[in-house]
């Protein structure tokens, strides 16, 4: 299981994106609402998405759940 992190503040395109610890595009502390430990990616954005609607995955560490 991989804990997830949902990044409070919208890329320019709208979306919040989901990473995990570690990623080189991981947002400031101060802006991660944390989504907890998830088996999938998809329930991780799932739990996103009751957070903040336009919510995806990041293309580098969340990239399974990535959508363009």
């Amino acid at each position: 299981m991989q804990q997830y992190y949902l990044n409070n503040n919208a890329q320019s395109n709208g979306d919040h994106e989901v990473h995990i610890a570690g990623c080189s595009f991981f947002p400031n502390w101060g802006n991660v609402i944390r989504l907890g430990y998830h088996q999938t990616c998809s329930e991780a954005v799932r739990e996103a998405k009751k957070h903040h609607k336009q919510s995806n995955g990041c293309a580098y560490c969340v990239s399974a759940c990535h959508t363009s």
